[in-house]
């Protein structure tokens, strides 16, 4: 038996999330479905983060477990030629080393959210970045984003539904940046909750728009309750970065 680690690229729409789902396609089951046709085998696929329905990756990392000995170039060629007609795309693949295992391995996870901030709709790149026509201070933004970096209860930006054991997280790095009209939250920890980035976000282009102050943020964050929050970003400007080992 032989694990393999690969890189994954994709667009999340058309897709209800990295994980297996009743109502829909799952990236998931798409390279299960591939590695099944390549080689006869139908592993279970593991990511390194279940990105929800409409959220993209710029390299997601999983690893699955073939009795066939194959070269891992092959592997990666073969997968790709099986997933074309979807916006799915494996990097790299490599065997990998000793106990690897792609989620519970993770030292830390980078997600990126890209806003589209100008008057003119989007076209290109709609679906794939936020547009809010409003303007807003990224400065200020960035301000109150330091609020939320360390080790918190994010009871107010976990989804109802979140299944987490504990909504305490430690928060990395939450930085925003503009560039022209667009705008970058920066996210980094080990894990998050399911939601919390886009609530972050959510919250701050409150910030960004003026209705929110930084100390709006530390309330909110005080009060440990969803409805204290501000609204949830859609998912079209979340990408997963990147994941440390």
């Amino acid at each position: 038996m032989t694990r393999y680690r690969m890189t994954i690229e994709y667009d999340g729409r058309g897709f209800v999330g990295w994980q297996h789902q009743k109502n829909g396609l799952a990236v998931q089951q798409v390279l299960e479905d591939a590695i099944d046709i390549f080689c006869g085998e139908r592993p279970t696929v593991f990511g390194a983060g279940r990105t929800d329905s409409g959220v993209h990756a710029f390299a997601q990392v999983a690893h699955f477990d073939l009795v066939r000995k194959t070269d891992a170039d092959t592997v990666r060629d073969a997968i790709n030629a099986h997933v074309r007609k979807h916006l799915v795309s494996v990097l790299n693949v490599a065997k990998a080393t000793d106990g690897f295992h792609a989620r519970f391995s993770a030292k830390q996870r980078g997600y990126v959210y890209y806003i589209t901030n100008r008057r003119a709709p989007l076209t290109i790149g709609r679906g794939l970045s936020w547009w809010v026509p409003v303007g807003l201070d990224a400065d200020a933004m960035d301000a109150a984003a330091g609020a939320l970096v360390g080790k918190h209860n994010f009871t107010t930006f976990r989804a109802s539904h979140c299944q987490a054991k504990s909504p305490i997280k430690t928060l990395d790095t939450l930085t925003v940046t503009r560039d022209g009209d667009e705008i970058v939250v920066t996210a980094r920890a080990r894990s998050f909750l399911h939601h919390q980035v886009r609530n972050m976000v959510g919250i701050l282009k409150l910030v960004g728009e003026g209705k929110w102050s930084e100390d709006d943020v530390n309330i909110a964050l005080a009060a440990r309750d969803r409805q204290a929050g501000g609204p949830t970003a859609p998912p079209d400007g979340l990408y997963l970065n990147d994941v440390v080992y």
